[in-house]
This record gives structure tokens, C-alpha cells and sequence, in this order.
């Protein structure tokens, strides 16, 4: 009984030994970006610059001098990326990008809990570490570290004009058919931590919003029974950008130019997380919601505890 015993202390002594050898999940700070498909370019570009007020630090090209993708600014930290469609009708949401402190540790983080990473941990073209991984419903969401000779750096202060109608993004909205196996991806492996749960009715939930686990932006899972068709995804697949008074905002809209371009009504509305939001969609139907950050009463909407939709 005796040896048992102190067998039982020394492996208790050394278990703290075995998990400090296994690596360990770095720093996840924020949303860095959102990268939609868009079919004309331009029309895309007078929406974000012209309409709501952003700026265009930057682009690239393919080897044939096409583009192959632009950046719309929203601040330092964080944009829109451009890319022309390569399919009509298919899914707007090419991909979206969270920012680490440590992109190679977080590679040899994922790769050492069986996630599929490349060899090594590249350098883009604009000279930030990247690279892709998969989430349960097939996301592409891209990690990135930026670069202290990167390009993001080096604009750092620039292309962030007055007439910017958000200075951040602060969630992305993805489609979920799968909440178990998402929350396992987002909350067990990336870290993320679960804010809230709404519901359109009370026998079926609709929302599920988790917030990165170093910062306080979040990504908030849009659940559907079964994935839509990929030209109806533009309403659930969105970004919500953060404005202080959204009647200010919908005010500064309506003096735009290029308002006369927009043919939808602007009209706000309280959401049932009962904070004020704006719903505007770009010409290829994504939605981009303009959300104040408080409710509008100061009191937190409750969490919902209706079940996920049934298959």
C-alpha cells in the first residue's frame, strides 16, 4: 500500500511536467480582417470607400496584372479584403482572419492537437506570417501575426480618413449546422469564450457569439439546420461594424454622394440583444451591420436557452 502510494505522489508530481512540455495556445488579440468574393469590383469599391468612408492603402496583382486582391482599411488592425470572384453566384465569404502575437507557435500549437497546418509558417506577399486552417462547417480562417516590415505596419496611421462611418469591426457572423463540433474548434482548441446566446423564438436558438480569448472583438455563429444555397448566404454570413450613435451614422450616410447609388431604405432598428443596429448590404448582398456597443437601456439582453435548431 505504501509503494502504491508514493507512486501515486510522484506521477501527481510529475503530471505538471508532462503538460508544460506539450505546447501551449498563444495569444489570440483580435479579428484582423474579413475577405469577401465580390463580383464587380468597382461597385464594391464605391460601397466601402464612397458610401460608408474607408480607404484603399494597398492591393496586389497576379502574375498576368490582374488584381487579385484589395485592402479596404478599417483601422491598424483590422480591414476588408476584396476579391474578384473567380464563380458567380457562390459564396461571398472567401474567409476570415484572426490576429496571434505568435503565428509559428500557434501553427505548433494546432499541428500538436491534429490540426492539418502547413510545414512551416509563411510570409505573405505583403510581408505579414499567415496561414490557413479549416473549421468544422469548411470556414477558411486564416492566422496571422503582422510583421514589423510588413506592409500593415508600415501604413500604420495612414489611409484612415475622417469619413471612415466605423473605426472598428468588432464581430464577423459565420453559418454553424454543426454547434457541437464548432464549439469544440472555437471554444476548446482556439480558446474562444462564449458571450451569449439569442433566439428569434423561444423553442429555437439562432445565435451563438464568442469572443476572442485576448481582446474583446467575437465571432458570432449564425446557426442554420442545413448550409444555403451559397448565393443566399450574404444576410447570415456578415461583419458588424461598431458606430457610438447610430442615428449619427445613418444622418452621415444619407449626405453621402453616393447615397443616390444605394436603393435600400436606411432603417434602424433594436436587435434582440436590444442594442441599436443599422443592416446595410453591399452589391452583392453581404451584410454589414452598423451596431452601437451598449444596449439601450444599459442592461445586458439575457442569454437564450433554446435548443439548437433540429435537423
Amino acid at each position: 500500500m505504501k509503494i502504491k502510494f508514493t507512486f501515486a505522489l510522484v506521477l501527481a508530481a510529475m503530471l505538471p511536467l508532462f503538460a508544460a512540455d506539450k505546447p501551449q495556445r498563444p495569444h489570440i488579440i483580435g479579428l484582423s480582417h474579413i475577405a469577401l468574393n465580390v463580383h464587380d469590383l468597382e461597385k464594391s469599391r464605391a460601397f466601402y470607400k464612397d458610401f460608408l468612408g474607408f480607404a484603399e492603402p494597398f492591393s496586389l496583382t497576379n502574375d498576368d496584372g490582374s488584381l487579385r486582391l484589395t485592402w479596404i482599411k478599417i483601422n491598424d488592425r483590422q480591414s476588408i479584403e476584396l476579391f474578384p470572384e473567380t464563380q458567380t453566384n457562390s459564396d461571398r465569404l472567401n474567409h476570415i482572419a484572426i490576429e496571434t502575437d505568435d503565428a509559428e507557435a500557434m501553427r505548433v500549437y494546432l499541428a500538436s492537437r491534429g490540426v492539418k497546418v502547413p510545414e512551416t509558417t509563411p510570409k505573405g506577399r505583403i510581408g505579414n506570417l499567415n496561414f490557413n486552417i479549416h473549421d468544422p462547417d469548411g470556414h477558411t480562417v486564416e492566422i496571422v501575426q503582422y510583421m514589423p516590415d510588413g506592409w500593415t505596419v508600415r501604413e500604420k496611421g495612414n489611409f484612415m480618413p475622417g469619413s471612415r462611418i466605423s473605426t472598428h469591426l468588432r464581430h464577423v457572423g459565420i453559418i454553424v449546422t454543426n454547434l457541437a463540433e464548432s464549439l469544440k474548434f472555437y471554444h476548446d482548441l482556439l480558446g474562444f469564450k462564449e458571450t451569449w446566446r439569442g433566439a428569434y423564438k423561444t423553442n429555437q436558438l439562432s445565435w451563438v457569439n464568442l469572443k476572442v480569448p485576448d481582446g474583446g472583438d467575437y465571432v458570432e455563429f449564425m446557426l442554420e439546420k442545413e448550409l444555403p444555397p451559397p448565393d443566399k448566404r450574404g444576410g447570415d454570413h456578415h461583419m458588424s461594424l461598431e458606430v457610438a450613435d447610430v442615428e449619427k451614422a445613418e444622418a452621415t450616410l444619407e449626405t453621402r454622394l453616393d447615397r443616390a447609388n444605394y436603393s435600400r431604405p436606411l432603417q434602424i432598428h433594436t436587435g434582440i440583444n436590444r442594442k441599436r443596429q443599422l443592416n446595410l448590404f453591399d452589391p452583392d448582398g453581404t451584410r454589414v451591420e452598423l451596431m452601437e456597443p451598449r444596449t439601450v437601456d444599459g442592461i445586458p439582453a439575457p442569454s437564450s436557452t433554446a435548443p439548437f435548431p433540429a435537423k
